[in-house]
């Protein structure tokens, strides 16, 4: 009883952050606020004892990514007086596709409500950093292999534009 509401709070307060980063007008707040959220995410995989993936979330993305953006939004003016607003845009799709996606949201809700859960045994060698690597060496090998080739060229790629512009 006591997991399912720390799980519960954890994840009201991510939904909460997550509004706050995309409502907040300021840029810099928007960076905080994802921040928090993403500290929260990794509070919410510690308390599945999934402790790797805590780790992993606080080192990469409420360490790196988020400063990477500080850096971005910093070294970027954004401030422009005038406010655009694209004639193409079709807000009706916008709300139809949004539409879906809730309803989608609320159908895997109510079937996994309905369906029941795996036992807690299983649940507590999900996490550990021995079983994430020898699933990631062994069973997903070529793709990770594939993704770090992929990052390996988008950074590559990054560094000959970037180069061009100087």
């Amino acid at each position: 009883m006591a997991d399912a509401f720390i799980f519960y709070a954890l994840a009201g307060l991510i939904l909460v952050f997550a509004l706050a980063v995309v409502t907040v007008r300021n840029t810099i707040y928007s960076i905080l606020f994802l921040i928090v959220d993403f500290l929260a995410v990794a509070l919410l995989y510690a308390s599945m004892n999934s402790l790797l993936l805590a780790a992993i979330q606080v080192l990469v993305y409420a360490g790196g990514i988020v400063v990477l953006y500080l850096f971005v939004v910093i070294l970027v003016n954004l401030r422009r007086p005038e406010m655009h607003s694209d004639p193409n845009r079709h807000s009706t799709i916008g709300g139809v596709m949004t539409a879906a996606v809730l309803g989608e949201v609320i159908v895997i809700g109510i079937y996994s409500a309905m369906r029941p859960g795996p036992p807690t045994a299983a649940l507590s060698e999900v996490g550990s950093v021995e079983n994430v690597a020898m699933a990631l060496f062994s069973d997903y090998l070529i793709p990770f292999e594939v993704a770090s080739m992929l990052l390996l060229v988008a950074m590559v790629g990054a560094i000959i534009l970037a180069k061009r512009e100087l």
